[in-house]
C-alpha cells in the first residue's frame, strides 16, 4: 500500500518488525451498519431498563446535579482494537517490496496515547437510587514518532506526529443500589453516546517503492456512534449537597479514516478505552 507523493535509504542495522499482511478490511459501509446497529442496541437497552424499573411515586423529588471532574483516558491497546485499525497498520508496518527484511512501520506505542481528560455532566435524579445524565468530554494527544527502519539520506531520522482528539457526548443511567443522598454510595451505569474524534499524521513519510520522502498531512474527522458501560462510589461532603466521585468508564466507538484515499494505511481509528475519573458533584 502507498502514500503518494532527497530520497531515502533502509537503516543498515534497523529492527524489522514482521509485516502484518492479508488482514481482512471491513468496508464503510460495513463499519456504518454495525455502528447504528450498535446504537440502536444500547438504545434498545437503556429503554428496557428504563420500562423495568418500578415506577418512582408521583410525590418523589427530581434532583438536579451538576457533575465536573478530569482523569485519565488510556486508549486501548494493540492487540485488542478493530480488525483495520489505522494505529496498528502503523506500528507494525509491512515489508517493503524490493526489501522484505524491512517495513515502513513507525515507533510508538499505545501506552504514548494515554493522556489527561475533562468532563462536565448534568443529571436527574429520581429517588434515590436512579439518576440519568447527559455529559461531554474532552481528550486529546499528540505523539512523536519515527520510522523504525528508514532514514534519510544524511542518516538522520524521518519523523511525523500523530494526533488523536476525541471529544464525547453521552447520555447515561445510573444505579445506585444502597444508601441516599448524603450516605457513601456505590453505583453502576450505562449508555450511548456519539464520540467526535479527529486523527491526523503530519510530517515527513516516505514512498515505498520510490524511497522518495515527501511532507505531506493527512487528516480524518466525523462523529461515531457508541457505547459506555460505568461503575464508582459518591462520597458525602459534609451532608448532601456537595460530593466527591470516583469513578471508571469504558468506551465503545470506531471511527472511518477514509483509508488510502485519504492518504491513510487503514480504514479505521478505535476510540474505545478505559478511563478513570475525580469528580466534584453540587446537588441543587
Amino acid at each position: 500500500m502507498l502514500r503518494s507523493c532527497c530520497g531515502s535509504f533502509p537503516r543498515s542495522a534497523g529492527i524489522v518488525r514482521a509485516a502484518i499482511n492479508d488482514r481482512d478490511r471491513w468496508s464503510a459501509r460495513a463499519s456504518s451498519s454495525e455502528g447504528g446497529i450498535m446504537f440502536a442496541r444500547s438504545g434498545a437497552f437503556l429503554l428496557s431498563l428504563a420500562v423495568l424499573l418500578p415506577a418512582a411515586p408521583a410525590s418523589a423529588q427530581v434532583v438536579q446535579s451538576l457533575h465536573l471532574g478530569g482523569g485519565v483516558f488510556a486508549p486501548k491497546g494493540f492487540d485488542s482494537r478493530v480488525d483495520g485499525d489505522v494505529l496498528v497498520r502503523d506500528a507494525f508496518g509491512e515489508s517493503l517490496p524490493d526489501f522484505p527484511e524491512l517495513s515502513d512501520a513507525l515507533v510508538f506505542d499505545m501506552s504514548d496515547f494515554r493522556s489527561g481528560h475533562l468532563f462536565a455532566e448534568w443529571g436527574f435524579g429520581f429517588g434515590d437510587h436512579v439518576e440519568v445524565a447527559a455529559g461531554v468530554g474532552f481528550y486529546r494527544r499528540t505523539v512523536p514518532t519515527v520510522y523504525w527502519d528508514l532514514v534519510d539520506e544524511f542518516g538522520r531520522e524521518i519523523d511525523q506526529e500523530l494526533r488523536l482528539r476525541i471529544t464525547p457526548v453521552t447520555a447515561v443511567v445510573r444505579f445506585l443500589p444502597i444508601g441516599r443522598a448524603g450516605d457513601f454510595q456505590p453505583y453502576v451505569g450505562a449508555g450511548v453516546g456519539l464520540f467526535n474524534y479527529r486523527y491526523s499524521e503530519q510530517g515527513r513519510f516516505v514512498d515505498p517503492i520510490t524511497f522518495e520522502i515527501f511532507e505531506d498531512r493527512f487528516t480524518a474527522t466525523g462523529w461515531a456512534p457508541g457505547g459506555v458501560v460505568l461503575g464508582g462510589v459518591r462520597i458525602p461532603l459534609g451532608g448532601d449537597i456537595f460530593g466527591l466521585t470516583l469513578e471508571g468508564r469504558y468506551q465503545f466507538a470506531t471511527g472511518e479514516t477514509g483509508g488510502l484515499d485519504a492518504g491513510f494505511l487503514d480504514e479505521k481509528i478505535d476510540l474505545g478505552g478505559a478511563q478513570f475519573d475525580v469528580g466534584f458533584l453540587v446537588r441543587f
